[in-house]
């Protein structure tokens, strides 16, 4: 070492053998030939060669020197550089270099020359390769550990590596790379936060995705320096997150990314930095608090992430932001789920009550986003969701906005076809998701357009998809509907029902654009164009593009043909699709991508396009059904049972062949409906019927061998069928063939003669078939069917009673426990309807001895005789039968007419039945009547008398007929601006003085001045007026109001001059008023129109009025006086300001304030007998001369008397509702005690809706005959049963006849 020290001092420069001096004198190419030798001098030196290291002391001080540091040319600098890592490797551990500058000199310049590692493809790469490759094999940087300028170089050094790093590398050079900076971070005793910043600013989004290769530099030197580095990056961390010194670095604002790529990169780097986050996740900050919740969800979502085990109070902590606040916050937790619940099932549990609570977030982006989170992981694994998120799903198609209710049903839609229709889950999850079917149709229940339209689109797209070949579609439809529940299959029923009404619209439209100009004609059009209108989305713009379309046909003979093909009963489903591309691509413009005309066609194009059903589809329909009754089916694979999936099949040919008739008419169909015909399974035959009936309307020319097999058949099931085939099979017969009365008189002759009351099983058929040929056929056996009902119906079948009913306390049995005595005279009372019917007003003395007929029914409980021999159960049926005839008459005017007020008031009283099976059908049938606009408006009233029900679901059940009602007409009447002459029989708001005249005559309000009775009057008119006030449309409060302040100057026109009456009347008035002044604010307005009274109910008005006593205080406070027959507009804003809580009338589904059970009262003595007591009429039969229907129920229709009791239990011992045993004291007016809501909850109300496309007749026949309901237990309803002289009223009904 002392030679070295003397050689260096001496300053003599040894250059290796054939090395001259190197010096500023010679040329670039001279110095940078002499260099190269030098280099390989140095190469091949290793650390033991003592003397060699001595001889070129001097040289390795002189290749430091500014001279060579400086050079300007790059090819000797990179040659000095290779020396100097040479001579710090064979120098080592000790260099040559002393002097700190120097050093520092030295390093700089070396991490300069390696930028020269970018260009790989330079020609000197090699040899930058191998300067990498020597400092970071010697680690020549640690030298600068001593040096104060150390973080400089390292510095420099690291943001050179990074610079220089790109895919021209392999992998050695990152190899050597992340050696050389490695060594750095674990032998030194600190990094510097700029030395951080240079590795960590590569992580930054931003800088990641500009330089890939040294982002992977950077996670490898991370990984290789984890342990070491982990105290820097915490210290970093707790510094800008719980400190908030932000100046530390420019990267805090990028901290959040940071965490997120160390937490990816290594765990371990975050051990003390987590915590952190959980103080930072409840900070006051929003901002802050989303962007830690946006980290956290990245980092609990990661497919591979184990944080939320590892740190459980992080997770909760988290899942605590669900309930954050901030929206924000809560939207980013609800999108964070989905890719949690796919990389993370394990958490599904954890999430499910968040996201239940997230789904009904008052935000719409929230309940949103929960949906398509909870869709998107089930469409990745059904395995991944539960059955409770996917009910949120169920439970948004119901949302109140339509972008959630439209995620959510395509997203379930998605869900069916995936697992259900494709099958990629087996069959566990084809079962798991088996209701999603139900569900999807069950909202075409909806009033909006665009939900019934967004089923009618899943339906074609994803429930059965159009574009299947024929015969798997056919399969598809089958096996879906036969696995359908009820609502369901009502509901797609519907769906193919508006198409087919829609289609038949377009097809008018058609046929009135092609008439000749006219004003007349234009209007009509419009009209045309406004129905179609309100079947699309967005009536408002729609409608100027439905007049577009109207024009364009017009104008475009080719689109016109088009369409019409489309809209032919003939269309088949390819010829659709056609058409459907032909019209959409003629109207379509390629300058104008956005066409709302153009959506708008595509909209009513999808709508009536036959893109399901064709004549080729029902007869592949028709083989998969023959299929199932030969047993070659795979019934057993798609879980269907045969004998369901037949009466599926057939129920669903019977319902297209409603809608798609001319596509049965193929004798292939035709033939296998014959087999049908001759099943055992009596549905299987009565749909074939049906089909038949419905479509063979051209079999007599087009198919005459079919028709030569079928009328034999026909005739026999006419004959000996079961009644419901009977009633099919006339009329078949009625449709199909021309000579149907030679046929008709073939049936009629043998089962007149043959009627024997001996043998009852035997006699409903023929009375089946006896009523539709009396019904179809009325004037060919007109004397013989007058007979028939006269003597044989009312005196043999009607009057007497041969088998005593089976003693129970039950008020009804299943169906076949009904007595065959019984049956036979509901088939009579129907012979008798369907007699009438059919001759209509040619017979209105036969049909006022009807009506007196079936109100004797009704006032005598349904034990005509009052012999005492029949059951409860068949006085129920009776009962029944009768108010279901008198709706049926109440449907045709010349009926109506003849109805009396009391007949009404006595038939609405069944809506209050003891009976719960009785109420229920009672209320089907009238709702179905009035759905059809059928019944007059005074019978939509009756629904009023359903507040007061015991059974909650039969209340509910009664407000959806309301709504559903008053819907109708006002959606009637927008359809036809032109009915004003009928407004008086449409409107809704005109039902408001039936209901009022129906209340006053209630037999429960028996006291003018009874608090109690006042209330159920209170609670009856608030569940109508509830409805009808919901929207005030044209200021309708005001016409209600101007319509109660009427009444009250008229008198009840049933019993104008009884003054109790007409006290009742006002009072009733008066409550109504309450009402309105309580539950309106613009009452006080002016009426837009006069009210018209029904003449029938109230007489004309008088200009002073009755007045009453003042009971009403009691009742409600701010009620007027009572009995007033004008209430100022002074006195009736001085009421409404009185703030009392009682004040306002309260839905009996919603509030009930009195714990006192309710129930319909049985009270005692009517108004006009209050001063002559009247003697207990006797019974028997006693013969009078007829009087007038009016005459004779005026005096009878009053009295009343009650008393509830168990119907499963105890007979009730008095007369039910509108009939009383005996008559009470003139002078006693107490009303009756106790009512009792005992009875046990009912069964849910059954379905309102008509199955599409029935024929009346047979719709409403369906329930009567099969109407095996559930049993209710529990109390009855009120019924008490006004008393009435029935002998005399029999005998007045045979008289007649």
């Amino acid at each position: 070492m002392a030679h070295s020290k003397s050689r260096a001092a001496d300053g003599k420069i040894t250059y290796p053998p054939g090395v001259k001096e190197i010096s500023s004198n010679i040329s670039k190419e001279e110095m940078v030939r002499r260099l190269k030798m030098v280099v390989k001098t140095f190469m091949d030196m290793d650390q033991d060669s003592e003397e060699e290291k001595e001889l070129y002391l001097n040289l390795a001080l002189h290749l430091a020197s500014d001279f060579f540091l400086k050079h300007p040319d790059k090819d000797v600098r990179l040659l000095v550089a290779c020396c100097l890592a040479d001579i710090f490797r064979i120098y080592a551990p000790e260099a040559p270099y002393t002097s700190p500058d120097k050093l520092k000199d030295i390093f700089m310049f070396i991490t300069r020359q390696l930028k020269g590692l970018e260009d790989t493809k330079s020609a000197q790469f090699n040899r930058y390769f191998y300067l990498l490759e020597n400092i970071a094999w010697v680690k020549s940087y640690n030298i600068c550990f001593e040096l104060e300028d150390s973080n400089e170089i390292f510095t420099q050094l690291y943001r050179t590596l990074f610079q220089v790093i790109n895919n021209g590398h392999n992998q050695k050079v990152h190899m050597h790379m992340v050696d050389l900076m490695s060594s750095i971070v674990c032998e030194g005793d600190s990094v510097s936060q700029e030395l951080l910043d240079t590795v960590l600013v590569n992580l930054v989004p931003a800088h990641k995705n500009l330089n890939k290769q040294a982002y992977d530099l950077a996670k490898a030197l991370l990984k290789r320096t984890a342990q070491a580095i982990e105290p820097y990056i915490t210290n970093f961390f707790n510094l800008v997150l719980m400190l908030g010194k932000t100046s530390v670095s420019d990267l805090s604002e990028h901290v959040f990314d940071l965490i997120l790529e160390l937490y990816n990169i290594d765990s371990h780097l975050l051990l003390s930095v987590l915590p952190q986050l959980e103080f930072k996740l409840k900070s006051n900050d929003n901002d802050e608090r989303l962007q830690v919740v946006k980290l956290l969800a990245k980092m609990f979502g990661a497919k591979d992430s184990e944080l939320a085990a590892q740190n459980k109070p992080l997770w909760q902590c988290y899942l605590g932001r669900f309930n954050d606040i901030h929206v924000p916050i809560r939207l980013e937790c609800v999108k964070f789920a989905s890719h949690c619940l796919m990389n993370h099932p394990d958490l599904a549990k954890d999430l499910t009550e968040f996201l239940k609570v997230r789904s009904h977030d008052p935000e719409e982006a929230i309940r949103h986003d929960v949906i398509v989170s909870i869709v998107t992981a089930a469409k990745k694994d059904l395995t991944l969701v539960n059955d409770a998120l996917l009910n949120f799903v169920k439970e948004r198609t119901l949302d109140k906005r339509w972008r959630v209710r439209k995620e959510a049903m395509m997203g379930l839609a998605q869900i069916y076809k995936k697992y259900s229709l494709q099958g990629e889950g087996g069959k566990e999850a084809a079962n798991q998701i088996s209701w999603i079917k139900d569900k999807l149709l069950h909202i075409y229940y909806q009033n909006s357009i665009d939900d019934r339209l967004l089923v009618e689109r899943i339906f074609a797209q994803y429930m059965v998809p159009h574009n299947l070949e024929t015969t798997e579609r056919m399969k598809c439809l089958y096996y879906l509907y036969a696995t359908l529940d009820t609502n369901a299959v009502k509901a797609l029923n519907e769906m193919w029902k508006c198409q087919n009404m829609l289609r038949h619209h377009v097809k008018d439209l058609l046929d009135l654009v092609k008439q000749p100009k006219s004003d007349a004609g234009s209007k009509a059009v419009f009209a045309k164009v406004m129905v179609i209108t309100r079947n699309l989305p967005d009536p408002g713009k729609a409608q100027d593009f439905v007049k577009k379309l109207a024009q364009v046909l017009d104008d475009d003979e080719r689109i016109r043909n088009q369409l019409e093909t489309l809209v032919s009963p003939a269309c088949s489903c390819k010829q659709a699709q056609v058409c459907v591309r032909d019209i959409t691509k003629k109207l379509g413009s390629p300058k104008q991508p956005s066409n709302p005309f153009l959506e708008m066609v595509k909209f009513l194009l999808e709508r009536i396009a036959p893109v399901h059903i064709d004549t080729e589809s029902i007869s592949a329909l028709v083989k998969q059904v023959n299929k199932s009754i030969d047993g070659t089916a795979e019934d057993d694979e798609e879980g269907v049972p045969t004998e369901q999936a037949i009466r599926a099949g057939l129920e669903l040919l019977k319902v297209l062949s409603f809608t798609h008739p001319v596509s049965f008419h193929s004798a292939e169909t035709f033939e296998s409906l014959l087999g049908c015909l001759k099943m055992d399974d009596e549905k299987v035959a009565e749909a074939a019927l049906q089909i038949f009936k419905n479509t063979g309307s051209k079999m007599e020319e087009s198919f005459p061998h079919i028709k030569s097999v079928l009328l034999p058949v026909l005739q026999i099931k006419a004959k000996r069928g079961p009644p419901r085939q009977a009633k099919y099979a006339i009329h078949c017969i009625h449709a199909m063939f021309t000579h149907r009365d030679t046929h008709f008189a073939q049936i009629f002759e043998p089962l007149h003669k043959g009627l024997d009351l001996e043998d009852l099983d035997q006699l409903i058929t023929p009375l089946t078939t006896l009523g539709h040929l009396a019904l179809l056929a009325p004037e060919q056996f007109a004397a013989p069917l007058k007979s028939l009902v006269a003597n044989f119906i009312v005196k043999d079948l009607l009057m007497s009673d041969r088998i005593p009913g089976k003693k129970t306390t039950k008020l009804w049995v299943p169906d076949d426990e009904v007595s065959s005595e019984t049956l036979a005279k509901i088939q009579g009372i129907k012979l008798m309807v369907r007699w009438l019917l059919g001759v209509k007003n040619t017979l209105s003395k036969s049909g006022n001895s009807t009506l007196r007929m079936l109100t004797a029914i009704l006032h005598s409980d349904g034990d005509l005789t009052e012999q005492g021999k029949m059951g409860k159960p068949d006085m129920s049926r009776l009962r029944l039968a009768a108010a279901c005839a008198l709706l049926k008459l109440a449907q045709e005017p010349c009926y109506h007419e003849i109805i009396t007020l009391e007949q009404y008031q006595l038939c609405a009283l069944v809506i209050n039945d003891e009976c719960y099976q009785v109420r229920q059908g009672f209320a089907q049938k009238l709702h179905k009547g009035l759905c059809r606009l059928r019944l007059p408006l005074e019978y939509l009233a009756v629904f009023a008398l359903c507040a007061k029900d015991p059974v909650k679901e039969r209340r509910a059940h009664a407000r959806q007929c309301l709504v559903k009602n008053i819907t109708i007409r006002r959606e009637y009447l927008k359809q036809h601006a032109a009915v004003s002459e009928k407004l008086f029989s449409l409107l809704p708001e005109y039902v408001v003085p039936y209901a009022i005249h129906l209340l006053v005559h209630d037999p429960d309000y028996i006291k003018v001045q009874d608090i109690e009775q006042l209330k159920d009057i209170k609670e009856s008119l608030w569940f109508i007026l509830e409805i009808i006030m919901s929207k005030n449309e044209n200021n309708s409060h005001a016409f209600i109001r101007k319509m109660v302040e009427n009444i009250k100057q008229t008198k009840d026109a049933q019993a104008p001059t009884d003054a109790k009456i007409n006290e009742k009347l006002y009072t009733v008035c008066d409550v109504a008023m309450n009402i309105i002044i309580s539950k309106s604010t613009t009452y006080s307005l002016e009426s837009p129109k006069d009210p018209v009274l029904p003449t029938r109910y109230f007489t004309k008005p008088d200009k002073v009025g009755p007045k009453a006593a003042n009971v009403l205080g009691a009742v409600n406070k701010p009620l007027a006086s009572a009995g007033k027959p004008i209430q100022s507009k002074a006195s009736r804003m001085e009421t409404a300001s009185n703030e009392d809580s009682t004040s306002n009338p309260s839905s009996p589904q919603r509030t009930k304030t009195s714990d006192k059970p309710r129930g319909r009262k049985r009270g005692a003595a009517s108004s006009n007998l209050d001063d002559n007591p009247s003697p207990k009429p006797k019974r028997g039969r006693k013969k009078v001369a007829a009087v007038d229907p009016e005459d004779q129920w005026g005096e009878e229709s009053r009295l009343g008397d009650a008393q509830t009791e168990d119907e499963q239990n105890s007979p009730p011992k008095k007369g039910r509702r509108g009939r009383s045993t005996k008559a009470a004291p003139a002078n006693q007016e107490t009303p009756a005690k106790g009512r009792g809501r005992g009875r046990k909850k009912a069964t849910p109300p059954p379905e309102e809706e008509d199955e599409g496309g029935e024929e009346e007749e047979e719709e409403e026949e369906e329930e009567e005959e099969n109407m095996e309901l559930k049993t209710k237990g529990g109390r009855p309803a009120r019924a008490a049963r006004r008393s009435t002289q029935r002998s005399e009223g029999i005998w007045c009904f045979l008289l007649d006849m």
